[in-house]
């Protein structure tokens, strides 16, 4: 008799460079789960019929990558507080009556990444940098930690502003322009995407002290283009975001499996393929 795998999967466009099927294949293994774990690719527009397809053939819960956040956020039947505020969906759950449920552990990713380095964050002053889905996902997992303020800058300075009105009951957290920032944070943590084309965000160095920790969402082999400015401006400390995707990946284990896997044997592992 053939035992039955549950099936979880990643859905993204292009997927061949996620490392999701290797983290949850480790994770499996290191919890003692049965499941099977797989990319799948889906057209750009076509991913709602994808999702219906995988989960309607036995599929028990899926990661969801660039494009298909906000699809994914339409696609779920219901959406935990933290996907409402994100307005994006990274993890979608078959509960055993067939509802679908919707979360976003982006935030939760990147806060538990900064508490393993011993960040501090309670009454930090917080800069975030970037106003778009990557900003938006982490604003409310920062602001339960109780920071003293918490300050998005973004080039077009209404988006930020607009950003930071969503969150305003949560904590005290203001938007402005990059060309306003000309003073130091405690805590800086880079959302946009400028690294990947090797530039840097439009903003004052001043924004670094001795005791600045700093944080890039992206990550490669050796420090980002933003780390390696702010290690040269003799910032504390500099991090990636690698710890972010293992931290968002366990976060969803947790809510398919009711299990939280180790994290630190695989980030391990995900560096020494990076640096290889």
């Amino acid at each position: 008799m053939t035992q039955y795998v549950d099936r979880y999967a990643v859905f993204g466009n292009p997927i061949s460079q996620s490392k999701s099927p290797f983290i949850h294949t480790l994770f499996a293994r290191q919890t003692n789960q049965q499941l099977t774990y797989t990319s799948q690719q889906p057209e750009p527009g076509d991913f709602l019929n994808a999702a219906k397809d995988f989960f309607g053939n036995g599929g028990k819960g899926c990661n969801v990558t660039a494009p298909f956040k906000e699809d994914a956020y339409q696609f779920a039947d219901r959406l935990t507080e933290r996907a409402q505020l994100a307005g994006a969906v990274n993890t979608l759950k078959k509960l055993d009556d067939g509802e679908i449920i919707g979360d976003n552990t982006d935030g939760e990713g990147l806060v538990q990444d900064l508490l393993q380095h011993q960040v501090v964050l309670k009454d930090a002053r917080i800069l975030l940098l970037g106003a778009g889905g990557a900003a938006r996902g982490v604003i409310k997992p920062l602001l339960d930690h109780s920071p003293r303020q918490l300050v998005i800058a973004n080039r077009t300075a209404s988006k930020a502003q607009l950003l930071a009105e969503m969150f305003t009951s949560f904590g005290n957290v203001s938007g402005i322009g990059l060309d306003e920032v000309n003073e130091g944070f405690d805590v800086i943590i880079n959302s946009t995407s400028s690294g990947l084309s090797g530039e840097l965000p439009q903003v004052s160095a001043e924004i670094f002290t001795p005791t600045s920790t700093v944080y890039d969402m992206v990550y490669g082999s050796g420090h980002t283009v933003f780390n390696r400015w702010a290690l040269d401006n003799g910032v504390h400390a500099a991090y990636d975001g690698l710890g972010m995707l293992v931290g968002q990946a366990a976060e969803s284990f947790m809510l398919w499996r009711g299990l939280r896997p180790g994290t630190k044997q695989i980030l391990r592992e995900l560096r020494k393929n990076l640096e290889a």
